[in-house]
């Protein structure tokens, strides 16, 4: 959205005690956390080219012959992105006017796991401490879920997600039924002979049968019991089909507002209607002059 269409600037005091950063820390602002401007795209793909460059060097750093290579590489590199995103964590704190509710959101908690093992492994002395130092260093992989926040499209899956809840459950409960009817069920017609040794080990084989896995450890060998597992892989089938067709309904459903890509600058809050002037988590003006 161009500044020429943005609401029209209010005089109209911030409410709830919130207040907005001025002058260059409302710039600062508008590059980290908005994306309607060319300096905020800019910075919105340098930031995602930087975490999908670190995860795959983590990613190498794992393989002992890479890591045995080119160690020091991978270490300078490492602490390169580390720095880097510190400056980006410091520089999205000091933008806000109340950082505090950023910094215990999920994205800022995301922000701040994916610098720390970093650091951490600095404070960590001693040569049998190095295994914990590599479970650290494992955190870092958190950093790919800093890419959620750059998908627009993602608000509108977990929203999806959300709707379907209620229905994915009672489905899910049919599922578990028919797992402990047909585990019942296959436990009395095949029983230990065929490895069928107790009802949970007949509602495992059940649950691999009708999510169409199929490990193959554990078979019926009796006509009765094929003919029974038979109608289980057929209503596999329908087990994919319909939690699919409920998420996808929810995702095809007209959507009833418009959303604007503004960011607050007190709390950072995304997800506010088109034509909002206010924050609808801590009433501060959206768009101060």
């Amino acid at each position: 959205m161009s500044k020429l269409s943005r609401p029209e600037r209010s005089s109209k005091s911030s409410r709830k005690g919130g207040h907005s950063p001025q002058g260059w820390r409302l710039r600062l602002h508008e590059i980290i956390f908005e994306a309607d401007t060319p300096a905020g795209k800019l910075f919105d793909i340098a930031l995602i080219l930087a975490i999908i460059l670190s995860v795959i060097a983590v990613m190498f750093d794992s393989v002992a012959e890479v890591r045995e290579q080119h160690g020091r590489l991978l270490y300078v590199t490492e602490w390169f992105f580390t720095l880097l995103f510190t400056a980006e964590y410091a520089l999205r704190i000091v933008s806000l006017g109340n950082p505090a509710r950023y910094i215990l959101s999920f994205y800022g908690l995301v922000d701040l796991i994916a610098i720390l093992p970093t650091y951490l492994s600095l404070l960590v002395p001693g040569s049998q401490y190095l295994m914990v130092i590599r479970v650290l260093r494992l955190l870092r992989i958190f950093r790919v879920l800093k890419l959620a926040q750059y998908l627009n499209e993602a608000e509108y899956l977990l929203k999806a997600l959300r709707a379907s809840v209620r229905k994915i459950s009672v489905f899910l409960f049919v599922v578990l039924t028919l797992v402990l009817i047909f585990g019942s069920l296959l436990y009395l017609i095949e029983g230990d002979e065929s490895g069928f040794t107790s009802i949970g080990v007949a509602c495992y084989w059940a649950i691999t049968t009708l999510t169409t896995v199929g490990y193959g450890d554990i078979s019926p060998q009796s006509p009765l019991g094929r003919a029974v597992a038979s109608v289980i892989m057929i209503l596999g089938y329908g087990v994919i089909a319909v939690p699919t067709g409920i998420v996808t309904a929810e995702l095809v459903s007209p959507t009833t507002k418009r959303v604007s890509t503004q960011a607050c600058t007190n709390c950072s809050a995304e997800g506010h209607s088109f034509d909002a002037r206010y924050c609808k988590y801590c009433g501060v003006e959206l768009n101060p002059e």
